[in-house]
């Protein structure tokens, strides 16, 4: 099934990785999910740096938070755009943040979409299978 690519998830938070995990598994999204708990964290991963294994193959979607420690999604966002081997990957904000100044940054770093993370699950879920229904229509290389 190529339509299954790679998807990585960048967040520090367990409840919100385990939601998504759990609204995967509630849409049927079949994709393999990885997740990173910060943006170095998913930088080694994509890059296989600092003794991690790399991603093989690189996901092709990241659903990234902007609140975290060690390096925050603008910044990780920032330092992919400038790698010549990632900085074509579909990136989908999904955040707290409803700040229009993090809203702006991210649009300026190209991403695909920016999503203010909802308070209950079914709409979660709602966001995560819109998201999956998009990423089965785009074409990957």
């Amino acid at each position: 099934m190529s339509n299954l690519v790679q998807i990585l998830l960048v967040d520090d938070d367990e409840v919100d990785c385990m939601n998504v995990a759990r609204a995967f598994k509630k849409s049927n999204i079949q994709n393999p999910l990885h997740i990173a708990h910060d943006g170095l964290d998913a930088l080694d991963m994509l890059r296989g740096t600092n003794g991690v294994t790399k991603l093989s193959p690189t996901p092709r979607i990241i659903l990234l938070d902007i609140n975290m420690p060690k390096m925050n999604g603008l910044e990780f966002l920032r330092e992919i755009r400038s790698d010549k081997d990632l900085h074509n990957l579909s990136v989908f904000v999904m955040t707290t943040s409803n700040s229009d100044k993090d809203k702006i940054e991210a649009y300026e770093y190209n991403v695909a979409g920016y999503i203010v993370k909802p308070i209950s699950f079914d709409k979660f879920v709602a966001a995560v299978s819109i998201l999956n229904n998009f990423w089965q229509l785009c074409e990957q290389p």
